[in-house]
Order: C-alpha cells, then sequence, then structure tokens
C-alpha cells in the first residue's frame, strides 16, 4: 500500500494495487455523521481513479478504545457505502461481499477497504 495519503479534516485515503483505503479518525455513535464527512472529502480532497463497474469487496473495520460504543453495524455500514458510492464504485448494488466488524484498536477509527472482485 502506498504511503501517498490524500487528507481533508478526519478523514483520509489512498489507492495502491487495486485496493481503495478509507481511514475515518475518532467515533461516533450517530452513524449518519460518517455519510456527509466522508462525502465531503471525497468531493472536496479526492484525486483518485474514477468509479468502474464490475463486482467490488469492502471490508470495513471499526476500532474501538475501552468498551466499545453502542452502534449498530449495519447502520454503519450503510451509512458509509452511500458516501463512497460514486468514487469508489458506481452503486453499492456493485458491493458483492461485505464484510463489516467492530475490533480492539490502539486508537478509534473507521477503515473502509475497497478491492475490485476479479472475473468469472
Amino acid at each position: 500500500m502506498s504511503d501517498d495519503w490524500t487528507s481533508h479534516g478526519k478523514v483520509r485515503a489512498r489507492e495502491a494495487e487495486g485496493v481503495l483505503e478509507v481511514v475515518v479518525d475518532g467515533l461516533t455513535t450517530q452513524a449518519k455523521y460518517y455519510k456527509p464527512l466522508i462525502y465531503e472529502f471525497f468531493r472536496k480532497a479526492w484525486r483518485g481513479a474514477r468509479p468502474v463497474w464490475g463486482d467490488f469487496s469492502v471490508e470495513i473495520g471499526m476500532e474501538y478504545v475501552g468498551e466499545p460504543p453502542w452502534l449498530d453495524l449495519d447502520n454503519l455500514a450503510k451509512a458509509l457505502l452511500d458516501a463512497i458510492k460514486g468514487y469508489a464504485f458506481h452503486d453499492d448494488a456493485q458491493v458483492a461481499r461485505l464484510l463489516v466488524e467492530r475490533r480492539p484498536g490502539e486508537r478509534e477509527r473507521i477503515t473502509i477497504l475497497v478491492r475490485r472482485m476479479s472475473g468469472p
């Protein structure tokens, strides 16, 4: 993975070897907070590859310190997929594999990894 991050506020992203990595620093229990935050990052700062058609694999990791926050992972996933739609892929219907997990970490953050899946 490249060390060439593009940053704007609490969001940073990079692309390398067909993988888009997006990191959001900090956590909130309001999943709806993430959609405008990430959307603004892509609209104002991102100059990466244009979205393409095909199937994608998306991994979302919510890292927390101490007690896990009271946050529905399904709502978080929907907000994040809506935020990256139009930048990572054209439509979230292109997501053929989705992994969403909550795990302890060294800092509170959300990590999104988007990979294009190979053809049949």
